[in-house]
């Protein structure tokens, strides 16, 4: 009896030494629970995402608006009479300052729309609270309304320099439906990025019966590691890859009239973030095959040139276009990546073994 106990005690010990012995419908069963998880921690981060889709539309539309912006005043004759003349921002007018204000825009002031084109003679002041502001210094005829001297024009003197008002800056859509299902497509991808820590655990969870015990120890380094990377990976789309790019095609249109489609420009810039993020998890992935024993520095340096076929075709995927300065823009990055996951394999790697 004690010999039959210490076996039963041992067998499960046993099995979790080995990983454990799963047949191929267990394998599917396991797969679809955490397909099933996966999807619904996406669903509960969309649903959040939404709330707060037109902030992350903005957040996103920041660099498209800056290169048309700029594109677009690369366009215009900025020559003066003298040569002294300057162009000053919005923040650098001050108080007792005047000139005449554009409406870019069809505004509402008051009962009264004012087309868009109107212009104003405006002043720089301060209310009866002391804020400062833009107010109009002159009457302002609109249609059976007249707007009196005096009314402050919806203009913000504290405008953050990524808002960028004024010529055509921004972006369209041509169907009525098309802002409700871009804000669900921002709102998705949103709640994807949210989600890849507990995605990345799920992966991690369906793996592991296949690892030794002590293998399994690296779940929390690897998630960390790999949702440290994505973040890094997409914030170096959004702030370093994607401003000349987006700059560099926009100086091929200059004979054209610039007008951008908010779905392709999102589709674009959501397509290069994610796969930068995807991109980026080379060292936190090659660590942990390390650590397993799965990969070493010695075979990263030998199929070094397969691999920088691999990086190439990537870049080509993701740049934009098909010319090398663009695909080197992207292609730069993921080969330094890949150095790192040498060095990074050559720290942290070592044979594979059973936990003795």
């Amino acid at each position: 009896m004690a010999s039959t106990l210490t076996k039963a005690e041992t067998e499960p010990e046993r099995e979790e030494e080995l990983g454990g012995q799963m047949s191929f419908l267990e394998h599917l069963d396991e797969l679809r629970r955490r397909l099933i998880r996966s999807i619904l921690f996406v669903f509960i981060a969309f649903v959040l995402c939404w709330f707060v889709s037109d902030y992350i539309y903005n957040f996103l539309a920041i660099p498209i608006r800056r290169a048309l912006a700029e594109a677009q005043e690369r366009q215009l004759p900025l020559g003066g009479l003298t040569g002294d003349e300057r162009i000053l921002s919005l923040d650098a007018l001050q108080e007792g300052d005047a000139g005449r204000y554009v409406f870019a825009e069809a505004t509402k002031l008051g009962s009264s729309v004012i087309p868009a084109g109107t212009s104003v003679q405006a002043r720089v002041a301060r209310d009866a609270q002391g804020r400062i502001g833009l107010f109009t210094d002159e009457p302002i005829i609109a249609g059976p309304t007249v707007i009196p001297r005096g009314v402050r024009l919806p203009v913000e003197f504290d405008t953050r320099s990524d808002a960028l008002p004024g010529i055509d800056d921004k972006l369209i859509v041509t169907t009525a439906m098309e802002p409700f299902s871009l804000y669900v497509k921002v709102s998705l991808y949103a709640a994807v990025c949210l989600s890849v820590p507990f995605i990345l655990w799920q992966i991690w969870a369906f793996v592991s019966p296949g690892l030794y015990p002590h293998e399994r120890a690296y779940a929390l380094p690897f998630i960390l590691l790999s949702t440290i990377s994505f973040v890094i990976g997409a914030a170096f789309a959004y702030y370093v890859i994607f401003p000349p790019a987006a700059s560099y095609l926009l100086g091929l249109g200059q004979d054209f009239r610039l007008l951008l489609r908010a779905s392709d420009y999102f589709d674009f810039i959501i397509l290069v973030m994610l796969g930068m993020g995807v991109v980026f998890q080379m060292p936190a992935v090659t660590y942990v095959l390390a650590r397993i024993g799965l990969v070493s520095a010695g075979l990263l340096v030998r199929i070094w040139r397969p691999a920088l076929i691999v990086i190439l075709i990537a870049a080509a995927v993701l740049s934009p276009t098909n010319d090398v300065p663009n695909m080197m823009l992207f292609a730069a990055p993921m080969i330094v990546l890949y150095i790192v996951s040498i060095f990074v394999a050559w720290i942290f790697g070592k044979e594979r073994v059973a936990e003795g």
